[in-house]
C-alpha cells in the first residue's frame, strides 16, 4: 500500500461568477521515501490539491478520496487532522514570511509546534528547536532561535520552515514552491537540504512547482497538471526525454539555458483558460500549436502508454499508442537515479 494515495480528487468553489473548478478527477500516489514533482503554471490547481489534502481549503465542494496510511483525510474531523498536521504530514508553504508570524520568535513557533503534538518541557523543546535550526544550516541556531522572522533571510526563513515542517519527522513532506523568490544558489541549497533529510529520514515528498527545471534534480516521478488536471505523468527521464503533451513540450521549452535548457527560450502562447468557463474538449486546444479538430469538442483521459504504463498522457496526439482499458497505477516508481 502506498503511503500516499489520491484517488478522483475533485474541488470546486462556489462564487458570485459561477463555479471554480479547481481540481478535477485528479489521482496519484507516493510512496515512502520517494518524490512526485507536481508542475504546472499558476492556477493549474497544484496547490489547492495539497492543501485540500491537509484540510486547509474551507468553503469548496470536495469529492474523491485521499487514503493516508489508509486513512481517508477527507472524512476526517478537525480534531483527528490536527494530530495528522505537523506530526505525520509537514509542509513548507510557499512564502515564509507570510506563515510565520512576526510578532513570535521562530524558535518559539518551532517549541510551540513541538509541544502540540509532545507532551515535552519548554526546555527540552528549545534543545529540539535549536538542533533542528542547526540542521538545515543556519549558523549559531543557539541565538538565531531568539530572533524574529524579520530578522533572517528570505533563505534562511525558507530553512526555518523546513526546521518546524520536519520537526516530528513527518511521514510526508509537501514543499509548496519552496524556491520561489529565491536566488538561484539558494534554491540548490534549499533543493540539497530537502534531499538530504529525506534520505536521513525516509520522508516521502510532493514538490509542487512552476518550474521543471526545480523537479528536474529531485522528482521521482513527475506530474504535469493543466486546468486542474493532470495532463501527462511519468517517471522524470522519460518525461523530460520525450514528452508526450504538447503543454509539456511547452514547458520544457521554457527552462532557461542556464539550467539545461534551450538557447532561445519558447513561451507557451495564449493564457490559460477561466476555471469557470473551461473551454470544450481539450482544455489546452486554444493555445495547442498541433490542435487537430477532435481535440475541441473530445475530452481526452489520462491513459498509459503501449510501451511505458508509468507513462500516462491525456492528449489525443497520442491515441494510437496508448493502452486499452484504465489507466494504470499512477504511483511513484523506483528510486532516485545516481547523478
Amino acid at each position: 500500500m502506498s503511503l500516499l494515495e489520491v484517488t478522483d480528487l475533485r474541488v470546486a468553489f462556489p462564487t458570485e461568477d459561477g463555479l471554480v473548478n479547481a481540481v478535477q478527477g485528479l489521482s496519484f500516489s507516493v510512496d515512502a521515501g520517494q518524490t512526485l514533482g507536481i508542475v504546472g503554471e499558476s492556477g493549474s490547481g497544484k496547490s489547492v490539491a495539497t492543501q485540500t489534502i491537509m484540510g486547509l481549503t474551507r468553503g469548496a465542494r470536495i469529492s474523491g478520496r485521499a487514503l493516508f496510511e489508509g486513512r481517508d483525510l477527507l472524512t476526517m474531523s478537525n480534531d483527528e487532522l490536527r494530530t495528522v498536521r505537523g506530526a505525520q504530514i509537514g509542509m513548507i508553504f510557499q512564502d515564509p514570511l507570510s506563515s510565520l508570524h512576526p510578532q513570535y520568535r521562530v524558535g518559539w513557533q518551532i517549541v510551540e509546534m513541538i509541544q502540540a503534538h509532545e507532551d515535552v518541557s519548554t526546555k527540552d523543546a528549545t534543545k529540539r528547536a535549536v538542533e533542528l535550526l542547526g540542521l538545515v544550516g543556519i549558523p549559531q541556531p543557539d541565538k538565531r532561535v531568539e530572533d524574529y522572522p524579520h530578522q533572517f533571510s528570505g533563505g534562511m526563513r525558507q530553512r526555518a520552515m523546513i526546521a518546524m515542517a520536519l520537526a516530528l519527522n513527518p511521514r510526508l513532506l509537501i514543499a509548496d514552491e519552496p524556491t520561489t523568490a529565491l536566488d538561484v544558489t539558494v534554491q540548490a541549497q534549499i533543493i540539497d537540504l530537502i534531499e538530504r533529510l529525506q534520505r536521513e529520514f525516509n520522508t516521502a515528498v510532493i514538490m509542487i512547482t512552476h518550474d521543471l527545471g526545480v523537479v528536474a534534480d529531485i522528482a521521482d516521478q513527475v506530474m504535469v497538471m493543466y486546468a486542474g488536471k493532470a495532463v501527462e505523468m511519468a517517471e522524470r527521464r522519460p518525461l523530460y526525454y520525450d514528452p508526450r503533451h504538447p503543454y509539456t513540450e511547452g514547458l520544457i521549452a521554457s527552462i532557461p539555458a542556464g539550467e539545461g535548457g534551450h538557447d532561445r527560450l519558447t513561451p507557451i502562447k495564449g493564457q490559460p483558460p477561466s476555471l469557470i468557463n473551461l473551454p470544450p474538449g481539450c482544455s489546452f486546444h486554444p493555445r495547442c500549436p498541433k490542435v487537430m479538430d477532435r481535440c475541441r469538442t473530445d475530452i481526452p483521459t489520462l491513459q498509459p502508454l503501449t510501451d511505458d504504463a508509468q507513462h500516462q498522457v491525456s492528449c489525443w496526439l497520442s491515441a494510437g499508442t496508448v493502452a486499452a482499458g484504465p489507466a494504470a497505477s499512477t504511483a511513484v516508481g523506483a528510486g532516485k537515479e545516481s547523478r
